[in-house]
């Protein structure tokens, strides 16, 4: 049984254990950023598929990113309104950013603040994670902590009475939108329907 208590999850995560727990979309796998590669090697998930960086606020995520005045207006602006919510941003990664969480091209990186009571107190407490959804590559995303322990008998999970009365994710993953340095390019129609006004633009 690898099912642990909030606190020793917590934990697991920050001594550099791959961990799992429930999150607004669908469960995520996640790990410290620098052990992202535990990500790929678990669920043999090919190099070209970059990690999302999740974290408690957007304020721990500006850190990883870059861009100019304008573009942070931008995306505070999208991110105001998004988040917490199903919303990945791809943007401009800053040199903070460990080069295995987006091995083949590490000048972007996807960010986002999750919906979710449990989620958000892990990532207060742990800082940013490299996180995907909990499945093997190519696989539908696993939705529950039992199938998650069945599939990644390694991994940390969080204990189901952890978060009883909590709700569960909607079991689609997020949206992602690419920001391509003028305006936004959805990459996955995923848990929200983006609204892309000239606002957010420039």
């Amino acid at each position: 049984m690898t099912q642990v208590s909030l606190t020793n999850l917590i934990a697991g995560a920050r001594a550099g254990l791959l961990v799992s727990f429930p999150t607004d979309t669908v469960p995520a796998l996640a790990a410290i950023p620098e052990k992202a590669g535990l990500i790929f090697v678990a669920k043999q998930r090919s190099q070209d598929k970059p990690l999302i960086l999740m974290a408690a606020s957007a304020e721990d995520l500006w850190l990883y990113v870059k861009g100019n005045e304008k573009e942070y207006k931008v995306w505070q602006e999208i991110a105001g309104k998004y988040w917490p919510g199903g919303l990945t941003l791809v943007l401009p990664a800053s040199d903070r950013l460990p080069k295995v969480m987006n091995p083949i091209d590490p000048t972007t990186i996807g960010v986002r603040v999750p919906n979710n009571a449990i989620a958000q107190t892990i990532l207060a407490q742990t800082g940013p994670l490299a996180t995907t959804s909990a499945n093997f590559s190519g696989q539908p995303p696993l939705q529950t902590m039992a199938e998650i322990e069945v599939q990644f008998p390694k991994v940390l999970t969080l204990a189901t009475t952890e978060y009883q009365g909590e709700i569960l994710g909607v079991g689609v993953p997020s949206t992602v939108a690419k920001w391509t340095g003028i305006n936004w390019q959805i990459l996955r129609q995923g848990a929200i329907k983006l609204e892309i006004s000239t606002d957010n633009q420039i």
